[in-house]
């Protein structure tokens, strides 16, 4: 006999919510093979067993919070065989269905089409709730116990009133719809976070415009060279203002910096995150060492962050340890905003949606691309000549790219 318990995954991950059990009692499971999926705040993990065995005992249902170190479930011997015991269980089930038939209870014809785990079910059974009546919080449309019980606690349309008396002058009330919801344990995180961050930085956000024409003419005119040159990775802007970011953090390293107690550390490494909005969030996974990478082996290493994350299969290592963030909020079509900062790092830049805009060029009135981009900074760290200083290194080398792409 074995105990899975929840394991130490990272220092700051102290617990996690059950999301999906992929076994049951009863269910034989294989040495290495997934239980659970524990979903914490940075990522969801799968629990495996450590020996071959059959489910005996589950000790948190879907949607518990669980900690490090918790037992969940116990795995006996045996190879799944249904015993004496087992059989009686079962007997006794088909009894107590057969119990459920004879009480007046909503069962759909679709219910058997509805994705809900077991639980759900059984509640929903017992409440006289039709499933597909629930709304599942879960993205993938799983229905489980938390949404069946807040199906039953949201708010009833009021009854229709009879016809009014003549004498009755009060108006009737009704209740305003809502829907509510329990948030994921990673959006409380965020939330968290965010509003810590707000309340315990000296954050001030300056801001600048860029002329985008060179870096877009350029792309424009290597982008088939540099598809070839590297197995069809396509060139964007993300490389050219990560590169830019390098080059920036390294000629005003206080912006590579945080405080850690009565101490400022200024790091000499360049592991850049990159914001990714997925169905349950911000996440911002990290580009390791990109001093150290070209542009495709940084658009590749994007394209790779973006597409797991919203995947959920990002690893904990690749969403801690960050120095400087980017977030890019022009692919939603914002044309500015104020950033917070991320966790302990002291500046965050933000890119925007390309605009055509009228700019005064030579003396003369000329239509440009052009964008907007806000460094959000903690000014106990940095100092407001160093802000300004910072983002317009990176306005000169995005509105001179040539030099960018030489060195990368």
């Amino acid at each position: 006999m074995s105990e899975i318990i929840v394991p130490e995954l990272a220092e700051s991950i102290t617990e996690g919510t059950i999301a999906t059990w992929f076994k049951k009692v009863g269910d034989s499971v294989e040495k290495g093979e997934a239980v659970l999926e524990l979903e914490t705040d940075k990522v969801n993990v799968e629990i495996v067993s450590e020996e071959d065995g059959v489910i005996s005992e589950v000790k948190a249902e879907e949607g518990d919070t669980v900690e490090v170190g918790q037992v969940v479930a116990v795995v006996g011997e045996g190879s799944g065989a249904p015993k004496a015991e087992e059989t009686k269980a079962e007997e006794a089930k088909e009894e107590k269905k057969e119990e459920v038939k004879e009480e007046t209870v909503v069962e759909s014809k679709e219910d058997s089409q509805i994705v809900a785990t077991p639980s759900a079910r059984k509640l929903a059974r017992e409440k006289g709730i039709d499933l597909a009546d629930i709304n599942a919080a879960d993205p993938r449309g799983l229905v489980r116990s938390h949404d069946v019980n807040n199906h039953v606690n949201a708010p009833k349309e009021a009854p229709k009133a009879e016809q009014a008396k003549p004498e009755v002058k009060e108006q009737a009330t009704f209740e305003k719809p809502v829907v509510r919801e329990q948030m994921s344990r990673r959006r409380q995180t965020i939330a968290n976070r965010l509003l810590e961050v707000s309340q315990s930085t000296a954050m001030l956000t300056t801001f600048n415009e860029i002329d985008m024409s060179a870096v877009m003419d350029l792309r424009k005119r290597k982008k088939d060279q540099f598809m070839e040159r590297n197995d069809g990775t396509k060139l964007g802007f993300m490389s050219f203002f990560t590169k830019a970011v390098v080059a920036a953090l390294k000629k005003y390293p206080a912006v590579n910096a945080e405080i850690d107690g009565k101490d400022l550390v200024y790091k000499q490494f360049y592991d850049i995150a990159i914001a990714v909005s997925t169905d349950e969030g911000l996440l911002v996974p990290v580009i390791r060492d990109c001093d150290r990478k070209n542009f495709a082996e940084i658009e590749n290493d994007i394209i790779d962050v973006a597409t797991r994350a919203r995947d959920k299969k990002l690893t904990l290592d690749e969403m801690t340890g960050g120095s400087f963030t980017i977030t890019n909020g022009g692919v939603f079509g914002s044309l500015m905003s104020t950033p917070i900062i991320n966790g302990t790092q002291a500046a965050i830049l933000g890119m925007h949606t390309i605009q055509q805009r009228p700019v005064a060029v030579d003396g003369k009135v000329e239509i440009r691309p052009m964008m907007y981009v806000a460094l959000s900074y903690d000014h106990r760290i940095i100092d407001g000549a160093e802000s300004v200083g910072f983002l317009k290194t990176i306005k000169e080398l995005i509105e001179n790219p040539e030099d960018l792409l030489l060195e990368g």
